[in-house]
């Protein structure tokens, strides 16, 4: 970038072309007033306090003002003074101060202004004072909007309108009575504002306050808990409590950005409900134990059923050193490859299915990337609510003019941005997307030149599309083929263009097609390998693709490795010093159904809770009850730990060290920031200790960066992985062996994982869903989650801001169907399947189209998976939880 060479208060000092003159002065530690100004915004200029002299101009706003070879500036002279100084003292004398009180106090740029332009009391009593006040904000739970300590800077409006694009607020009435209001003027809690409290950050005079503004004594660097964007925070501790919580603005994933959750919600890390001690279930209750008593327990029962009669559940939510060590412990000490978690519920399809077409099944590009597409095609995802941080990229690209592509059973908030909006029927993407390719090949829009040199299969692909003409795919998917046809041609045309998706493509019968027909429309368009596309499958949990990655699958090892090849198995049994079971264990579903069998007697659930989160969730409690052997290992008494012989008490991510793995592929490190609630202990060392008591060899680590160095001497995708590198920052695999190998942010820019290095186009045919409505269940049933709570809100429903922002189970139906049905919006409904019944309260919204209701799987009180299908995707064994047929029926006595 061009440097220009300006002079400012007689220090010649060099900026970079296009940068204003308040940005050049604050680069070079020059302090100008200013309080409208954000780096993150567009320059308003109306605060008038950052006013300077320019030889030639004479005063100037130097928030507008861009620099100029040989610019020569003043930022402190008696006619500047005096404009600022008036400026300060009208915002001033209309801000009720209560420094003192006030949670901005020390931080508040008001008070900076104020000091460094010396406000003089005599000066402030001669002005008018204000004689009505703004009634104040409560609504909301997580923060306080106060409108008497406004100062109409308009940063608050802008952060919402460019950073989260949500528009909340705005300038509101005239003069005195100017605001800042939602629509209609209704409180925050009542308006769209999706409580991310980026507006509270960025606000420079004690207007928008937390309502908790405990100042920490120190920061803890760490990665977020929740959703797969894997974003940077800072944990602030005060004592033995973690009070406050805000984005790390070095982190290239959120760059400072969270969600509401990410930012609000820690509660649960102190709450008083955690687990502080083993528990043991004498006579069906639980008694407080010794970690030796319930060691002893354990290592008793599980010394009797070794083998297949036992399974393990591993967690997306631990670290990636924990998950290794459980896959460890149930391969090498208990003789099976029994072991799998909530990835075969939700990202199965594409590990198989990028897998046979791409050679790996992760994704492609990085988050940032996003942003600088020149189209986005978001299909089964509803990424501003699941992973917002994404979101944000999805809205800066848009911004940016890039098309946007949206398809979704349901009008969801993305489709406000959307150029073309594709409302497809639930479990109809295969039709949608082999429509769209059947556009592209018949108007020649493919790349013919990366098909050939990089591609194999075209033939029997491009023959496959015959069965797609587009009359049968606008009969199958109820989407105009006009609406088809602009979207084929836009994917096919804006380029760079990426592909986002999530479990509204993965949670099928048929949901590895779902992914290998998103593979098949990058690869024709050549929209892989490259800056700004590729295919992008969103994790849905923390360290979802970490816990893959490290082996807490049936059929491979660490790496993707396969059990079923002899050469990696020796490898295996030479390092963990055993011999390892050559047959692939059962996956997630499977597990439960043999444990129904009573083929296996023994399971170890670590941090999960498939009570809700499972499909078919009534024989999953079945299940249970005829285990021989229960442990559960978790943070919280769960409606799953429950039916456990022995629960044991974890430690939230805040109180231990390791790894977690975003979706992006991007290893960052977890750090302790508090000692551990109670007597709770590390997944790790509570998976050692069990070991130990098997008197197994191999678990004598002292601290997880040792399990990270194993993890790294076996797996090759994070060979040049280590402690010491990641100090310094994340690493994306694959990282090969070496210290200074800088990570892979795009995979396949020269050769796919292939064994030929070409990626494979797949035929793909039409499969309809496995449960379909009809005359006694007329209703299709998909699920989703909510901004405000995370998977079984076994964290979010500790947390008492997000319960109120979202306290209950609803079910989202659309108008006409109420209508028929005779049911009002806020009427509790019963929700029946050919596997059990539920109740919650009805939803009436336009969101939902016609024969679909929607529910989320958060609220035990509403069960929404007593209610799914547990259909399997025969290749990747994921339940059909995206489409279920449904009734609905009115409660006796309820009045239409």
């Amino acid at each position: 970038m061009h440097e220009v060479t300006l002079t400012i208060d007689g220090l010649e000092l060099t900026a970079d072309e296009g940068m204003t003159v308040l940005e050049a002065a604050l680069a070079n530690s020059i302090y100008i007033p200013h309080l409208c100004y954000h780096p993150d915004l567009t320059p308003a200029g109306v605060c008038r306090l950052c006013m300077v002299e320019i030889d030639g101009r004479g005063l100037t706003i130097s928030c507008k003002a861009p620099v100029e070879e040989g610019m020569v500036v003043r930022t402190d002279s008696p006619e500047i003074n005096k404009v600022r100084r008036i400026a300060a003292e009208l915002l001033i004398v209309n801000h009720h101060a209560d420094c003192l009180a006030c949670a901005s106090n020390t931080q508040c740029k008001l008070q900076e202004v104020a000091n460094y332009i010396g406000i003089e009391e005599e000066r402030l009593a001669r002005l008018r004072q204000p004689t009505a006040a703004f009634p104040i904000d409560l609504s909301n739970p997580f923060f306080i909007r106060d409108p008497n300590k406004c100062i109409l800077c308009g940063i608050c409006v802008r952060t919402c309108e460019e950073v989260q694009r949500v528009r909340a607020i705005d300038f509101a009435f005239r003069g005195f009575l100017t605001t800042i209001s939602t629509f209609g003027d209704k409180p925050l809690a009542e308006s769209i504002c999706e409580s991310c409290g980026e507006c509270v950050t960025r606000c420079p005079a004690g207007a928008l306050t937390p309502r908790k503004s405990q100042r920490p004594a120190r920061e803890v660097s760490t990665t977020c808990p929740y959703c797969g964007c894997g974003c940077g925070i800072y944990l602030g501790v005060r004592g033995e409590k973690v009070v406050s919580v805000r984005g790390d603005v070095d982190n290239p994933v959120n760059k400072g950005a969270l969600c509401v959750k990410g930012r609000f919600g820690y509660d649960f890390i102190n709450h008083p409900e955690r687990l502080t001690s083993p528990l043991i279930k004498q006579n069906g209750e639980f008694v407080k134990v010794t970690w030796d008593e319930a060691l002893d327990c354990i290592g008793s029962n599980l010394s009797k059923c070794r083998g297949d009669e036992f399974a393990a559940i591993s967690s997306a939510k631990c670290t990636n050193e924990e998950n290794y060590l459980i896959q460890k412990f149930t391969r090498a000490v208990m003789g099976t490859n029994n072991i799998d978690h909530c990835a075969r519920l939700c990202h199965a399809p594409t590990v198989a299915g990028l897998a046979q077409s791409l050679g790996s099944g992760a994704m492609t590009n990085s988050i940032n990337e996003i942003g600088s597409a020149s189209c986005v095609f978001a299909i089964g995802t509803n990424t501003t609510v699941a992973h917002p941080i994404i979101g944000l990229q999805i809205r800066q690209a848009q911004q940016n003019d890039a098309k946007l592509i949206v398809a979704n059973p349901r009008r969801i908030n993305l489709c406000r941005f959307a150029d073309v909006f594709l409302q497809h029927r639930p479990g109809t993407d295969v039709a949608l997307l082999m429509g769209m390719m059947r556009v592209i090949v018949d108007e020649g829009l493919f790349d013919s030149s990366f098909i050939e040199g990089r591609t194999e299969g075209f033939e029997a692909f491009s023959a496959s599309l015959s069965s797609f003409d587009l009359d049968r795919v606008e009969q199958i998917t109820g989407v105009e083929r006009k609406n088809i046809i602009e979207a084929a041609r836009i994917y096919a045309t804006c380029k760079p263009a990426t592909i986002l998706y999530a479990m509204g493509i993965t949670q099928h019968s048929h949901g590895t097609d779902n992914v290998l027909a998103i593979s098949n429309i990058a690869l024709i368009t050549g929209n892989i390998g490259k800056p700004s596309t590729g295919v992008n499958p969103l994790r849905g949990q923390n360290n979802v693709q970490g816990a893959c990655d490290t082996g807490a699958l049936p059929g491979v090892y660490p790496g993707y490795q396969k059990v079923g090849d002899p050469a990696v198995r020796r490898k295996f049994e030479s390092a963990w010093g055993c011999s390892l079971n050559e047959s692939p264990g059962l996956t997630h579903v499977e597990i439960f159904d043999a444990i129904y069998a009573r083929a296996i007697k023994t399971l170890y659930l670590v941090g999960e809770n498939p009570i809700l989160s499972e499909a078919n969730a009534t024989h999953v409690e079945e299940a249970i009850n005829r285990l021989e052997f229960f442990v559960v290992q978790d943070i919280f008494l769960s409606e799953t730990a429950r039916l456990a012989d022995v629960v044991l008490p974890a430690v939230t991510f805040a109180e231990k060290d390791g790894t977690f793995t975003n979706t992006e592929r991007r290893v960052q490190r977890v750090y302790k920031a508090i000692e551990p609630i109670g007597d709770a202990k590390p997944d790790s060392w509570i998976t050692c200790q069990i070991a130990k008591k098997l008197d197994a060899k191999g678990f004598d680590f002292s601290h997880p960066r040792e399990i990270m160095d194993e993890i790294a001497s076996l797996t090759p995708s994070y060979a040049g992985i280590s402690y010491e590198r990641l100090e310094k920052g994340g690493l994306q695999w694959p990282c090969p062996a070496g210290e200074h190998h800088p990570g892979t942010p795009i995979l396949h820019t020269e050769r796919f994982a292939t064994e030929n290095g070409r990626a494979k186009l797949v035929p793909l045919e039409y499969k309809p869903s496995a449960e379909l409505p009809d005359d006694q269940y007329p209703l299709i049933l998909t699920t989703e989650r909510s901004l405000y709570h995370f998977h079984t809100a076994t964290m979010t429903r500790k947390v008492a801001g997000l319960n109120v922002l979202r306290d209950r189970e609803l079910v989202e139906i659309n108008p006409k169907d109420a209508t028929a049905l005779g049911i009002a919006d806020g009427e509790t409904v019963r929700v029946v399947s050919r596997r059990g019944e539920v109740t919650a309260d009805a939803k009436v919204t336009d969101v939902s189209p016609p024969g679909v209701i929607c529910m989320t799987f958060h609220f035990a009180e509403s069960p929404t998976n007593v209610l799914t299908s547990s259909a399997l995707d025969p290749v990747a064994k994921i339940p059909e939880t995206k489409v279920c047929a449904v009734r609905i029926e009115r409660l006796e006595g309820a009045v239409a």
